[in-house]
């Protein structure tokens, strides 16, 4: 389970250093936005995703 977990976490922070890095990148090109849309959605899906599953195995490892 610690195993799972762990990746888990590491899976959420590579998100959100993808995430942080990405979504700006998107912003300042000149038609990023329209065109990048649906995949800064699917990234925070994914993130919201990642930090609820993190929650609740954090609940099974401690």
């Amino acid at each position: 389970m610690l195993q799972i977990f762990q990746l888990a976490t590491f899976a959420l922070i590579l998100v959100s250093f993808g995430l942080v890095v990405g979504v700006p990148v998107t912003l300042a090109l000149p038609d990023g936005w329209s065109s990048a849309k649906g995949t800064v959605y699917s990234g925070l899906g994914l993130w919201f995703a990642l930090v609820f599953l993190v929650g609740i195995l954090n609940s099974f490892v401690i």
